[in-house]
């Protein structure tokens, strides 16, 4: 894996290649609330913009042809946080939902979701299951949402399922290849990032898919998530193109 900082102002001038779009992306949504901070608003204010973000980066994605897009919206470890901003956390997405579901169809959009469902409230459950439902016959871009995520525990889970198939006799341990753990992890059928973004100056991955970025291209930049543009998107895609990509070769 490689990485790039970003303090540079948003460039617009560049054209993209056409024919070098990553295929999935996946982006660490970061800095809400230090965006909400710096204006002395509540950091609620900041999740409902990074909302409106969200919207503008996955229509952003759709026009480019890129194939998947995974947002980190909350991890295994977001419970920590405060409980009252858990409660107006677990309610964007069934907010979201409810106003951009409609045109996510429209743009042939399919909607999913890597994470533990056990943990989160109905009525987020509910919305996101409706979306997927709804969306699951649509062949354009893939907007999959990481909630309620945490990689370490995907990865124990996963283990523990190749555990099952040895223990089972399915499986002897001098079989076990990378592609045993892949299959059982949540992105099964997906290929890897191409691309990761994260916003706010942190330089950390932060539980997020740790197996599925080995490869993958980095970039980071010091906007905060609500501030976060198309132009900045295209940036980010920019710097990725200037790459070559030698998976350990020369």
């Amino acid at each position: 894996m490689r990485a790039f900082f970003s303090k540079a102002p948003a460039t617009t001038s560049q054209t993209l290649d056409t024919e070098n779009i990553p295929q999935h992306i996946a982006i660490i949504m970061d800095g809400n609330g230090r965006w909400a901070k710096s204006r002395g608003l509540p950091r609620m204010a900041g999740h409902h913009s990074g909302m409106k973000t969200v919207k503008r980066i996955t229509m952003a994605a759709e026009r480019l042809g890129v194939k998947y897009l995974t947002l980190y919206a909350f991890s295994t470890e977001n419970w920590k946080r405060p409980k009252a901003e858990v409660e107006f956390l677990m309610k964007l997405p069934q907010e979201f939902l409810s106003i951009e579901l409609n045109e996510l169809i429209e743009k042939n959009v399919q909607v999913r979701m890597m994470g533990y469902k056990g943990d989160l409230p109905d009525h987020t459950l509910h919305a996101v299951e409706e979306a997927i439902r709804k969306t699951a016959n649509n062949t354009g871009l893939v907007l999959n949402f990481a909630l309620n995520y945490g990689s370490r525990k995907e990865m124990i889970e996963a283990v523990r399922q190749i555990g099952y198939s040895v223990q089972a006799g399915d499986l002897q341990p001098d079989e076990i290849e990378e592609s045993h753990l892949a299959n059982h992890l949540l992105t099964a059928g997906m290929p890897d990032p191409d691309l990761l973004i994260r916003t706010s100056g942190e330089l950390r991955l932060s539980n997020f898919m740790l197996w599925q970025l080995a490869y993958s291209e980095m970039w980071f930049t010091d906007v905060y998530w609500p501030e976060f543009a198309e132009e900045h998107f295209h940036e980010a895609i920019q710097e990725y193109q200037r790459r070559a990509r030698r998976y350990g070769g020369l």
